[in-house]
């Protein structure tokens, strides 16, 4: 169950205190990482047809290290019914000013439960650069443009993608989620702001996994986690439309929508897999 937030202070991305909460959850503490640029001039993307498309310049001397550094994966660019057109930074996918022209790539949100059907939530770290100290579902991420993660049949490189982050956010070790445990409902198109620079736009895979787990999270991902009942998280979503947490914008989205009918139904998930549509939300 989680606890009312309780004010505290952590070193946020600026070097400055910042008020953060704190739950029942175990706690893993955030540290302080040094500054960094990346990609400096301007940034090329590749289209589908080879042509260099030019992006804006972004300082991120003021973002956290380690987080820059993830800005330079190529995420898979894709057009509106998630066809691959292209590849990209992720840096350049999340900056509003190509969003708000169209750029739109392939991401995934796996939800795990243990056997005693309860959910896992985390909240992101402080160092996050979208929707930081947000809570969420399990892990949501990005498969990358390069061969493995790129395979489409039955999403499997979608799930390949979704072994790879649980180990690197969580620490769940890859033997013990493997891409044939995880399941693939269906797909959510959607877009968000984080603040004036940062943003998403997704075609988001809803991936669905029920198995005990060994979990140590990466303090720069994570700064809190927590397996939660239904009551807990309806709990958690009457604070935030109170505006006394936060959470991402995707897990609202699916929670108001589609998740409590889906976890109602764990042992019978096949008669909700629809790989044909693409929900816009």
């Amino acid at each position: 169950m989680w606890r009312v937030l309780r004010p505290a202070v952590a070193v946020g991305r600026r070097g400055a205190a910042v008020p953060q909460g704190r739950c029942c959850c175990r706690r893993r503490r955030q540290p302080l990482a040094s500054a960094a640029g990346l990609c400096g001039g301007k940034a090329r993307a590749e289209s589908r047809t080879g042509a260099a498309i030019t992006m804006p310049e972004v300082n991120t001397d003021h973002l956290d290290e380690q987080q820059v550094q993830l800005l330079a994966e190529m995420c898979i660019l894709i057009d509106e019914n998630d066809n691959k057109i292209g590849a990209d930074t992720k840096k350049n996918c999340h900056l509003n000013e190509n969003i708000d022209k169209g750029l739109l790539h392939r991401a995934f949100s796996v939800f795990l439960f243990n056997t005693e059907n309860k959910l896992l939530l985390q909240q992101r770290s402080n160092a996050k650069i979208t929707f930081p100290d947000c809570f969420t579902n399990t892990c949501c991420s990005h498969p990358l443009s390069y061969p493995l993660e790129l395979e489409e049949n039955n999403a499997i490189g979608v799930r390949r993608a979704a072994q790879r982050r649980l180990k690197a956010e969580l620490g769940i070790p890859m033997e013990q989620v493997t891409p044939e445990e995880i399941s693939y409902l269906t797909r959510i198109h959607y877009k968000a702001k984080s603040d004036g620079i940062w943003g998403e736009h997704e075609i988001d895979y809803i991936l669905f996994v029920q198995k005990d787990v060994t979990l140590n999270p990466d303090p720069n991902e994570i700064q809190s986690y927590c397996y939660v009942t239904q009551k807990e998280l309806k709990q958690l979503l009457d604070k935030a439309s109170k505006n006394e947490v936060k959470i991402t914008p995707w897990f609202k989205l699916i929670a108001e929508t589609f998740l409590f009918k889906w976890w109602d139904n764990l042992p019978n998930l096949n008669k909700f897999v629809d790989h044909e549509k693409i929900h816009r939300m």
